[in-house]
């Protein structure tokens, strides 16, 4: 009888925790459900309070705004100066390091003077012995020019002179002929003028056989010339012809056995149609078909 209601009571106790359980869920979801209706409220709340902060801010902006250009505007014209002022600086620092510079380069002293003067003076030195080997060869070649300039003077004068020496030969030679043939024509003028003279000495003769001698024609061969005139006039035409042919070179003559018209009337003499009396200056023409 005892052990019935022992049995009775854990059963009482499980339906109570259940209910507990229960219980517990449901508290927690109405927590959770508060939680997230404070944390909504909260946000809320905080973009009110950003729309309130930024509408303060906005008015203060522009005060700020204003501040600080001015402040960035004195900090430019803060910066500018100084900026002119080491501008200014440095352009004296430069110009002071250019004249040193300019004093060491006069004076010799700077280094990078010294080096490309130095080679400047090695390129001289070079150049000179370039030069000067120059010079001996152009010299060497003028020297050779001029041996060269005397050895054909020296055979122009050798020809020339061998030149020479052959005209002057050659003038010599026709002088020579000449002056046979002058002597040859000499000759016979002085038997011409022998021959006068012994006509002279011999007046004895009649003057009837002189003037039948004198009328008597002369026999001539080749072309046959007649003269009429004195023997002094026909020697001295015969002299001056004689030295006209010699005055010419003799060529290889065709002969020309025509007949010439010649007479002599009254001291004039007419030849071949032309007419020449005493004191007329005569051209005797040669050529190769002349009678010889």
């Amino acid at each position: 009888m005892e052990t019935e209601p022992d049995s009775e009571v854990p059963h009482a106790n499980g339906e109570t925790e259940e209910e507990r359980e229960r219980e517990g869920g449901e508290a927690e979801e109405t927590m959770e459900e508060s939680g997230e209706e404070r944390e909504s409220d909260l946000e809320e709340t905080e973009a009110e309070e950003e729309e309130e902060e930024e509408e303060e801010s906005s008015e203060i902006d522009d005060e700020d705004c204003e501040r600080r250009r001015m402040e960035c505007l004195d900090e430019m014209s803060d910066l500018e100066k100084q900026f002119l002022d080491l501008k200014e600086k440095l352009f004296r620092e430069r110009l002071d390091q250019v004249k040193v510079k300019l004093d060491e380069v006069l004076t010799g002293k700077a280094g990078e003077y010294r080096e490309p003067l130095a080679t400047l003076q090695k390129n001289m030195q070079l150049r000179t012995q370039v030069a000067g080997v120059y010079k001996e060869l152009c010299l060497q070649v003028i020297k050779h020019k001029h041996e060269c300039e005397i050895q054909g003077a020296k055979q122009h004068l050798e020809s020339e002179r061998i030149l020479l020496f052959d005209t002057m030969k050659n003038e010599l030679l026709e002088k020579i002929r000449r002056l046979e043939e002058d002597k040859q024509s000499v000759d016979i003028t002085s038997e011409w003028w022998s021959d006068e003279v012994r006509m002279k000495k011999c007046k004895k003769r009649t003057h009837l056989s002189h003037l039948e001698r004198k009328k008597k024609p002369a026999l001539v061969s080749g072309p046959y010339i007649v003269y009429m005139l004195r023997d002094i006039d026909i020697l001295e035409d015969w002299t001056a012809i004689k030295k006209a042919k010699a005055a010419l070179i003799p060529l290889k003559k065709k002969s020309d056995s025509r007949q010439l018209s010649v007479r002599c009337e009254g001291g004039t003499l007419f030849y071949e149609g032309e007419r020449f009396s005493k004191g007329n200056t005569v051209l005797l023409e040669v050529n190769d078909e002349s009678p010889a």
